[in-house]
């Protein structure tokens, strides 16, 4: 997947006071046959029609996409293409500026039109997640990996059942899951040792994050995460200066400020 809001536009409800003109007895219809068609003359050009949903703010090009992303919305009548995927590109752009109410309501209404689209579910999944909807996240990435039969959605699967409050659950959804790909092993591990310290377990918890990939390979975001869930689970062992010590590090390398670690330290 790759911001202000305007009102949705619905159509009238159906009563008594919206229909059109009931049929009325034949002998007292107008005489003069072209009368309704002149008065829908006098009524002058029509405004053109606001598209449903949220505004989508200028700029928005949908070409910025993932060509995986554009290649998947082919599949949609040009029209709504273009829209769905201008209202994905404003999600992402919601999500940068920190306004994640904003970008659910955009992919909400990419999935109205596009909900067989398997790139608008997974970017409605991740809004919701983002927007601590659990619920609705898990079903939406559940619905992904039918689709698609990718499982690197994992992850954030077990992490809705922990933000549910079901830490047992998020064990079991990741029971068995050797992802090939570094990034989503690390994202896994995370997930896992944090079901463990949900559970109380954090002497475990610590275990699972002593891995390799704390101290070897590349500097990405994945291990700064690593690094960080490793310090507050030592914090929470009440080993303050180990737990200082790692969040120190965390802290001199989170130079994109992905983390609070400089607000952890108990020196």
């Amino acid at each position: 997947m790759t911001n202000g809001s305007g009102a949705s536009q619905q159509r009238p409800a159906r009563g008594p006071g919206n229909r059109r003109s009931q049929p009325q007895p034949r002998d007292k219809r107008p005489n003069e046959k072209s009368t309704h068609r002149d008065q829908r003359n006098d009524r002058g050009p029509r405004e053109p029609s606001q598209p449903r949903g949220p505004r989508i703010p200028d700029g928005v090009d949908p070409a910025e996409l993932d060509p995986s992303v554009i290649n998947e919305l082919r599949t949609l009548p040009e029209d709504m293409r273009d829209r769905v995927g201008c209202l994905l590109v404003a999600a992402e752009w919601a999500l940068e500026d920190d306004e994640p109410e904003s970008a659910l309501e955009f992919t909400k209404e990419a999935k109205r039109l596009a909900g067989r689209v398997a790139s608008v579910r997974e970017a409605h999944g991740i809004t919701s997640y983002r927007n601590a909807r659990y619920a609705d996240a898990l079903s939406e990435f559940r619905a992904v990996r039918r689709m698609t039969g990718d499982d690197s959605f994992i992850p954030m699967v077990a992490d809705c059942e922990r933000g549910l409050g079901r830490p047992e659950r998020a064990l079991d959804v990741l029971k068995g899951f050797r992802p090939s790909d570094p990034a989503v092993k690390i994202e896994a591990i995370i997930v896992g040792a944090g079901a463990r310290g949900d559970a109380g377990q954090h002497e475990a918890a610590l275990v699972m994050l002593d891995v390799p990939e704390l101290v070897n390979g590349p500097d990405t975001a994945e291990r700064l995460r690593l690094r960080y869930a490793y310090a507050a689970t030592l914090q929470a062992l009440e080993r303050h200066d180990e737990a200082d010590q790692w969040f120190a590090t965390v802290a001199r390398e989170d130079v994109d400020g992905l983390t609070d670690a400089h607000t952890r330290t108990t020196a």
